[in-house]
């Protein structure tokens, strides 16, 4: 999976994020119309973001979002918004999922990775300068 860097006047970029939460009391609530529901508003709010979802796999009881983001906005912040947006539409539309005391935990996962191994960087680094 080769991606191509982020460009703006100021920076270059490559910043991909592995998130996974999980439903309150990890309940086994995304399912059917609800797990089609959660995948659109996943791409929606990261959209609105400025994020490219790389990749999204919505089990019945968590969720695994591969992010590519922008420099600007951290992973809390991301996290925030994604969780925050998809529990006000979901829990409106659905209303079994109003017996939950909320949609999401507080907590969540995330782990950072980009285009090439550590490894590489460090031989990119070490090669500077001797030319």
């Amino acid at each position: 999976m080769s991606q191509s860097y982020r460009r703006t006047n100021t920076t270059v970029s490559l910043i991909n994020y592995h998130f996974i939460w999980i439903p309150r009391r990890r309940r086994k609530v995304l399912v059917g119309d609800v797990k089609k529901r959660v995948s659109e508003l996943i791409y929606e709010k990261t959209a609105e973001l400025g994020c490219k979802v790389v990749s999204l796999a919505v089990e019945p009881d968590h969720i695994h979002l591969f992010l590519n983001c922008p420099p600007d906005i951290a992973p809390k912040q991301i996290m925030h918004r994604v969780k925050g947006y998809s529990s006000y539409v979901l829990r409106k539309e659905f209303s079994h999922l109003k017996k939950m005391p909320s949609m999401w935990t507080r907590s969540y996962f995330v782990s950072t990775a980009g285009n090439v191994s550590s490894d590489t960087i460090e031989k990119y680094i070490a090669a500077q300068g001797k030319d």
